[in-house]
């Protein structure tokens, strides 16, 4: 499942520009439970515990948890080295993130 186009490259790094992205696993996990994340990002190569641990959080808070296909990418579209994790809070850039990671329902 990845994502047709690098738009939400540019858009993630839009949101970074306007401090409403944060990265790494305990800053993530922390904006989840204060309700905080809008969307979370996790790349696909992240460890399996990491997986499980965010993406149950994400399913008990109710916040969408959306793929991109690795940790380098994602760590460039924030201008981080590799990331394997980020989270945008704010609902706007949540949003258009939304759909552009999810896949079409049209096909």
């Amino acid at each position: 499942m990845q994502p047709k186009n690098n738009s939400w490259v540019s858009l993630l790094g839009l949101a970074r520009r306007a401090g409403k992205v944060v990265s790494g696993e305990e800053t993530v996990l922390r904006m989840i439970r204060d309700q905080k994340a809008k969307a979370v990002i996790i790349s696909l190569d992240a460890s399996a515990r990491t997986k499980k641990t965010v993406g149950n959080k994400c399913s008990y808070y109710q916040v969408p948890l959306l793929p991109v296909p690795d940790r380098m990418q994602l760590g460039q579209a924030i201008g981080q080295p590799a990331r394997v994790l980020a989270a945008v809070t704010d609902s706007g850039f949540a949003g258009g993130l939304i759909e552009r990671l999810r896949p079409s329902i049209r096909g």
